[in-house]
């Protein structure tokens, strides 16, 4: 819950930067100055591209809470790993146990479940990049199969 409200927090403040920031670009650009027009400009883009970024984590905060959930549902997602008393699957295990779930994916890279929870071992083991992007497949997966 915390997640989403900073996400929140996050989006209202960046929609009152781009209110104040886009005000201030048009009196730039209305000033007619080449200078000023192109400062005008690049305040114009420059949110726009931070906004859109924005959106991407939301989006993909989003739909990862809901493969893990759907996976939740049909009771899948235990993995198997001691997990510690905070509920976060200790990253020593999850270490150990990345070889069984890289194989699980191997022998079915279709399955969004598969990639899903390879995904979850790679976020318990701390390397978020390639937990992001098997997660990413999952829900590319699942989204295919609905």
């Amino acid at each position: 819950m915390k997640g989403r409200t900073a996400a929140v927090v996050m989006a209202v403040l960046l929609a009152l930067y781009l209110v104040l920031v886009g005000w201030r670009a048009v009196q730039f650009m209305l000033t007619g100055d080449p200078i000023a027009v192109a400062m005008g400009v690049a305040l114009i883009v420059l949110p726009v591209l931070g906004a859109w970024a924005l959106w991407r984590e939301i989006d993909f905060g989003i739909r990862s809470q809901q493969v893990v959930r759907r996976l939740d549902d049909e009771g899948g997602i235990d993995l198997g790993l001691p997990v510690s008393p905070s509920g976060r699957i200790e990253r020593d295990a999850a270490d150990g146990a990345f070889e069984r779930f890289r194989a699980d994916v191997e022998a079915e890279p279709e399955s969004w479940r598969a990639w899903l929870r390879l995904g979850l071992v790679y976020d318990a083991a701390g390397d978020r990049r390639r937990a992001r992007r098997a997660v990413r497949r999952a829900i590319e997966l699942e989204r295919a199969e609905r």
